[in-house]
């Protein structure tokens, strides 16, 4: 039986294996890089990557890369290519194949129809300068590496490793280049925690049909019932011409039992929090949020055309992932 040991150093050999491959990058990297990506930048078409195997795999996830930092890419199957999906690449598309060896039949049957069209430039993302694919490439990308961290060196693993940072390199590049910032990136992203931060309003969260809500004069059972009702930990106190007077938190409640149990007659606009926080509710939900945490409170007043609009819990942004 192995022991923790002994499966802890292999672990630590594949990663280290993997690392040394990766920095020896770069010393491959010429003007071919440069040139690739400055044609990538000025291309009004788009980014189609194509592999075989394990290549291909890594060209999906190159692909979701290119598309989520502004790179307009799609995946091409280079089997499926040569059996009726080259229709996928129009003029002015730029062609990114992955191989590791180069000559592979389905890549080498591939690259007479991708060079026929004059519109179209090749980049080859290959281990073997030498071989088919790059002799025939407008640009090659060097991923070549020592060894696979397999053993046998047989199963694909460092040069695939080694395929996807040179991808992920293309994609950081043009990134920088095209000014790609965060506003951009969440365009891509809306459902995702940095979307929401960017574009979620407290407007977006508050139930405005469930706002808790009572009048100055109410007495104290008035608004237990209320507060259990709209299950918000706070009620909202209005006077007659509904203009917001305060508000009574479920910590307002106890503390105030803390004082006399006789709460009986005692009214809401005896125990209210007067001039309470209030905010827009155009407000970013980010920003209401880092209010609520600099403010320690758990509740804010939200109002809309200055009016009573709802109340925005902390837990409310914190369930839809933004912290």
């Amino acid at each position: 039986m192995n022991s923790n040991q002994s499966i802890l150093n292999i672990v630590k050999q594949t990663i280290d294996l993997q690392s040394d491959s990766i920095k020896n990058l770069n010393k491959y990297l010429n003007v071919d890089f440069v040139d690739c990506v400055q044609l990538i930048l000025k291309s009004k078409g788009r980014v189609i990557v194509s592999g075989i195997g394990k290549s291909a795999i890594i060209a999906q996830k190159i692909v979701a890369t290119f598309n989520s930092t502004g790179t307009p890419s799609i995946f091409m199957h280079a089997a499926d290519a040569i059996h009726g999906d080259l229709g996928l690449i129009q003029k002015d598309d730029v062609v990114i194949c992955i191989s590791k060896s180069g000559n592979t039949p389905e890549i080498k049957a591939l690259i007479p129809f991708i060079k026929a069209n004059d519109s179209n430039k090749l980049i080859s993302i290959t281990g073997d300068i030498n071989s088919f694919l790059a002799k025939n490439s407008d640009f090659v990308l060097n991923s070549s590496v020592e060894k696979e961290a397999c053993p046998n060196n047989l199963a694909p693993t460092t040069s695939t490793t080694a395929q996807l940072v040179i991808g992920d390199a293309i994609a950081v590049t043009l990134l920088k280049l095209r000014g790609f910032d965060s506003k951009d990136f969440a365009k891509y992203h809306p459902g995702g925690s940095l979307g929401k931060k960017l574009y979620l309003k407290v407007k977006d969260l508050i139930d405005t049909k469930n706002k808790p809500v009572i009048h100055t004069n109410a007495n104290i059972g008035s608004v237990i019932v209320e507060m259990s009702e709209k299950m918000l930990g706070a009620v909202v106190v209005l006077d007659d011409s509904n203009k917001i007077m305060g508000i009574i938190t479920d910590g307002d409640l106890r503390r105030q039992l803390v004082k006399s149990l006789n709460i009986s007659e005692i009214k809401a606009k005896e125990i209210m929090t007067i001039n309470p926080l209030v905010i827009n509710s155009n407000t970013m939900a980010i920003d209401a949020l880092k209010l609520m945490k600099s403010k320690k409170i758990s509740h804010l007043i939200v109002e809309e055309d200055n009016r009573y609009h709802g109340i925005i819990h902390i837990q409310n942004i914190i369930k839809e992932g933004i912290i």
